[in-house]
């Protein structure tokens, strides 16, 4: 593909916007796209995966250019977001990528071969290589042991995009010839048995498809959660953080429609979005809640046949999809969100009626946010047991990174 400056200037842009201004590489993108209307499909791909690809590898291309990193969400002692920097550092991701730069005064100097050989010598160092925080590096690696090694790997590829049937309006397979007919090509796969991966990528949501609420966007390993609950058609079920509702929709369309679903989130926007989707899924036997005080979860209590708890977490096992994560993340949020996780856990626990049964889950691989969550839990609440947990691998499962467990409280 031949290169246009308004291109390249639009990542440099994008960089700027999410490494000096902190914003997430996803709302950055979306905002780009949407005022650069003449760009072509080919314009808006280049920039979109130049974009993902140099947030994710940052502090690798910045070793490979010769810059000091400082670790302090992603930036270094030198400064790069002047112009020239930036195209320097956009030329050095593209040699990497193996695309023949245009005579431009900004890649003066760069040389191929100097690149790949400074590359090759910086093959020590896993926190350089797979491009991530000292610190992050430091506590995967004591969480996780010799498997870390394989799980950053695996999360630093480019995530797929996976589709969720929604089987109240069409089955997997007139949806993938649906599909197919309208030029995306798709594969199913074993970890989920309503999902179907996309062959390529663009815009699947102005695909009539999509509005007519046929599928989701939702990844495999997202899609393991909500069968997990084991939440049966006519069920009181409470998804206690339900966000824009990606779990509360499949547990809807798993229970066939019929019963009860209340939503819970303290972001009442979220909810709103959640009632557009349910909508467009054909949904109505799901209930937003915001949680404006404890009493929400007061009126609640010993009121659930089943809850989720898809609690705030690092983010870790996704950062496929969102590697800005690791720039943000800090040692001080981690331990944060481990105490946010504990209180959930101990307080949201109180709406699960006797004999019902709750799922724990993150979409973390850490240990401390997973099974040791659980333990502490289970150790200070003798009526509930473990009843089974699984964790979605990267590394092995090929797909987002999930942890979840389930707790049946006695009657």
């Amino acid at each position: 593909m031949k290169l246009h400056r308004p291109l390249v200037l639009g990542v440099a842009d994008a960089l700027r916007e999410i490494f000096q201004e902190n914003k997430y590489t996803g709302k950055v993108i979306e905002r780009l796209l949407k005022s650069n209307t003449k760009w072509g499909s080919r314009d808006r791909t280049f920039v979109a995966e130049n974009v993902y690809d140099m947030v994710r590898w940052w502090r690798l291309l910045l070793a490979v250019d010769g810059r000091q990193w400082a670790g302090d969400g992603g930036r270094e002692t030198s400064g790069c977001f002047d112009e020239k920097s930036l195209f320097r550092l956009i030329g050095v991701n593209l040699i990497l990528k193996k695309v023949e730069l245009p005579d431009w005064e900004e890649f003066e100097g760069l040389d191929p071969k100097e690149i790949f050989e400074k590359r090759k010598s910086l093959e020590t160092g896993r926190a350089v290589i797979q491009s991530i925080p000292d610190w992050l590096d430091e506590t995967a690696a004591a969480g996780l042991g010799a498997a870390w090694d394989a799980e950053i790997s695996a999360l630093n590829e480019t995530a797929p995009v996976v589709l969720r049937t929604n089987t109240l309006k069409i089955t997997k397979e007139e949806l993938q010839k649906q599909l197919a007919e309208a030029g995306w090509e798709s594969a199913e796969i074993e970890l989920a048995p309503d999902a179907l991966v996309l062959a390529g990528r663009g815009n699947i949501f102005q695909s009539p498809l999509f509005k007519k609420g046929l599928f989701e966007v939702q990844d495999a390993g997202s899609q393991c959660i909500a069968p997990f609950v084991m939440a049966e058609p006519g069920m009181r079920v409470i998804d206690a953080c339900a966000g824009a509702g990606g779990k509360a929709l499949h547990l809807a369309t798993l229970m066939q429609n019929k019963g009860s679903i209340i939503a819970l989130d303290t972001e009442t926007w979220k909810l709103k979005e959640l009632h557009r989707r349910a909508s467009r899924n054909g949904i109505d036997i799901v209930q937003g809640r915001p949680i404006v005080s404890t009493k929400v979860i007061k009126r609640l209590r010993n009121s659930a046949g089943r809850l989720l708890l898809d609690v705030p977490c690092s983010g870790l096992g996704v950062l496929r999809r969102n590697p800005d994560a690791k720039w943000k993340l800090s040692p001080e949020f981690l331990e944060q969100v481990r105490t946010t996780q504990a209180f959930i856990l101990q307080r949201y626990s109180t709406m699960l009626k006797p004999g019902g049964s709750m799922v724990y889950a993150t979409c973390s691989i850490l240990p401390s946010e997973n099974e040791r969550q659980v333990e502490t839990f289970l150790r200070n609440n003798t009526n509930f047991k473990l009843v089974e947990e699984r964790k979605i691998s990267p590394a092995r499962d090929g797909f987002d990174g999930f942890y979840m467990a389930r707790l049946e409280r006695a009657v």
